[in-house]
């Protein structure tokens, strides 16, 4: 396999300090482009659209905490025992973190959001605007755990 590398285009600022799960839509926060490879430009238009995407790195996580095989969601024991590309733990082999947020403002350098599951300090890699047509084509299905699991999530 090649190896990819990833360059931060920002940084999380705001928001939460700790790593906990739920709630996400309460909190609010800043990605901050970085100053010396981007310049406003690169967020013209972006206040046009509703969501973004945001990609970034779970950086808390150790590398001795990835998980490659399967595990209990949470470590609840009612639910079942999948892998961990059947969810969406931090724990992952590259430690990717996908979200959907809210723009509330976009100023300068700065994109404000809100329900952004990634704290204080995260790196971000990339951000995309939200378009609905990205969105599942078709029926979407799901597992009923996940439906308890995400209950609170947002």
């Amino acid at each position: 396999m090649t190896v990819v590398e990833c360059e931060p285009i920002g940084v999380v600022l705001g928001g939460r300090t700790a790593v906990t799960d739920d709630d996400w839509d309460k909190e609010s926060a800043v990605i901050r482009l970085d100053a010396a490879r981007f310049g406003p430009e690169a967020l013209y238009g972006l206040d046009a659209f509703s969501h973004i995407e945001v990609v970034f790195h779970f950086d808390r996580v150790p590398v001795a905490k990835i998980e490659a095989g399967a595990r209990r969601p949470r470590g609840n024991p009612d639910w079942p025992l999948v892998g961990i590309f059947a969810q969406r733990g931090k724990n992952r082999p590259n430690r990717l973190g996908v979200s959907r947020c809210r723009i509330l403002a976009v100023d300068g350098l700065d994109v404000h959001v809100a329900g952004l599951d990634a704290v204080d300090g995260t790196p971000v890699l990339d951000i995309k605007p939200y378009l609905a047509e990205f969105g599942p084509r078709g029926e979407l299905r799901q597992p009923q755990w996940s439906v308890e699991l995400m209950r609170d999530y947002y």
